[in-house]
């Protein structure tokens, strides 16, 4: 009797996890292409005004996504609320002139700069065309004039076009550089690069945001015929015109032909800038565990996104509403599982981070102030743009995803992802290339899970590599995420997290970080 009971303990075992796994593939059914565009048109959508980090459209989002972890009925992950609160620190431009002999000029209509502070005056400018200087071409806009000390008026453009839209959120980069580059090389203090203003995109008057608070702010300095350590400004036509003694506004095609040299001028350009003290929430929903339920499986993403320039709308479908709907329906199935009597042995935390496009700000803050010891957390599956297509991958097919994560830290991530991909999604092609040291983009530092590996919790990353096409543009926008293929990505996060949380180990902690530092 007893030889033919151990003979059938396997096999009901076997039975058991049959039954179990059934009921995995039954909720993760709840992963359906119209859930989930359901919950993205919401998200990202214009009433939350792109997300950005610290803003209403941001707050807006991060009620939504309470409400429905409440709805699913998790329990609130930051004691008695859903949301983990934190300060971010920003600088902002919130005075600016300039005047040119006595007359104002209108911000973002006549002239923009970069974040700055200070009081400047100047006598004179030294128009140099368009500023080139390339010897390899025989070119040199500064030929004959003294630009030592003094600020340069150059055009925009010339012989090496700069692209639409270059320098609109009140930075220089690409042709407008090298400009830059040329005057101080020569000499000059600040440069002022005339520009069309009705083609720019209104200027970004607001510094890059910090969740360490900043010692005190560096007071407004006060300089005549110094700048330092370089000026930079884009100006209108207007500006120009009067800079060089017109009293009509020249236009900017016939700016060209303007001789070079010095003109006497009256320019005088004050800024402020001021620290701000803003706040930015985690939204985090919990489900407990039975067994297990000291230790944890994270499924995270990041709700934030670009927000609002001016009147357009940054909408962020893939970046990452993917992601963060993801969670969001995986929490709902999860809930379900665990109404229907299939309650995981682990407690799941659902958490949705924001400040991700500030610096992984959100999840940064929660990895210095935990709301669970980190060291039971068996690992963090992160979902970070899953709706959409790599137009550089020479396939043209979606069945992929990237998973970044699979060859560190531990040993048991890529088995268990490998099997239920192989079992439930019909192999979904996993490609690995961002898991190289060498990866010139760095991938694996670029999301919120680095603030999880960090800590020495196993992570695997969900990624479709949408670097190009629309990725941070206004076009980032539901009608094009792919919801067949997103549905199969994010049910293999969730097989992949239901494995994780009811085996009977935690995930092995045996690999070393085989990556450069950050």
């Amino acid at each position: 009797m007893k030889k033919i009971l151990l003979l059938c303990l396997p096999f009901a075992a076997t039975v058991a996890m049959a039954q179990k796994t059934d009921e995995a593939a039954k909720y993760a059914g709840l992963i359906t292409p119209q859930a989930l565009k359901e919950k993205l048109t919401i998200l990202a959508g214009a009433d939350m005004e792109g997300r950005e980090t610290a803003s209403p459209g941001q707050k807006k989002a991060a009620a939504w996504i309470e409400g429905l972890f409440k709805s699913y009925g998790l329990k609130p992950g930051n004691g008695d609320s859903y949301q983990q609160l934190y300060p971010v620190y920003q600088d902002q431009l919130t005075d600016k002139k300039l005047m040119v002999n006595g007359k104002t000029f209108e911000w973002d209509k006549d002239y923009s700069f970069p974040l700055t502070s200070g009081n400047w005056k100047y006598n004179e400018v030294v128009f140099a065309g368009y500023g080139i200087v390339d010897s390899a071409k025989g070119i040199n806009d500064y030929a004959g004039l003294d630009v030592k000390g003094k600020v340069v008026l150059v055009l925009d453009g010339g012989t090496t076009p700069a692209p639409a839209g270059q320098g609109g959120r009140g930075g220089f980069g690409g042709p407008a550089m090298a400009k830059v580059n040329a005057a101080r090389t020569k000499g000059a203090v600040a440069i002022l690069i005339v520009a069309d203003f009705s083609k720019r995109p209104p200027t970004n008057t607001k510094g890059r945001m910090s969740i360490v608070a900043p010692g005190a702010a560096p007071a407004a300095g006060t300089t005549t015929g110094t700048l330092a350590p370089f000026f930079t400004a884009t100006v209108s036509d207007a500006v120009a015109s009067a800079l060089i003694g017109r009293t009509s506004r020249v236009a900017l095609a016939d700016l060209k032909d303007v001789k070079k040299g010095n003109y006497v001028a009256e320019l005088v350009i004050k800024a402020e800038r001021e620290t701000v003290t803003l706040e930015s929430s985690n939204v985090i929903g919990i489900l407990p565990g039975t067994s297990k339920k000291d230790e944890y499986v994270f499924l995270t993403g990041h709700y934030d996104h670009l927000g609002k320039n001016g009147d357009v709308i940054y909408y962020g479908a893939d970046d990452d509403g993917s992601g963060s709907v993801g969670v969001i329906q995986m929490a709902e199935a999860f809930a379900a599982a665990a109404k229907g009597g299939n309650k995981p042995k682990r407690t799941m935390i659902f958490m949705t981070v924001s400040g991700e496009e500030k610096g992984l700000l959100g999840s940064q803050y929660y990895s210095e102030h935990p709301t669970v010891d980190l060291a039971k957390a068996s690992a963090d599956l992160n979902t970070d743009m899953i709706g959409r297509g790599d137009s550089s991958r020479k396939s043209d097919t979606l069945n992929y995803i990237y998973v970044i994560g699979h060859d560190k830290l531990s040993s048991d991530l890529a088995v268990i992802n490998e099997a239920v991909n192989k079992k439930y999604i019909n192999n979904l092609a996993l490609d690995y290339k961002y898991d190289d040291p060498k990866d010139v983009n760095r991938i694996y530092y670029r999301s919120d899970h680095y603030n999880f590996a960090r800590k020495g919790v196993p992570i695997l990353f969900f990624y479709d590599g949408m670097l190009g096409a629309d990725y941070h543009k206004p076009t980032d926008t539901v009608d094009k995420i792919q919801f067949e293929v997103m549905s199969r990505r994010a049910q293999l996060v969730f097989h992949t997290g239901w494995v994780i949380a009811n085996r009977d180990e935690m995930l092995k902690r045996d690999i070393p970080l085989n990556m450069p530092a950050r």
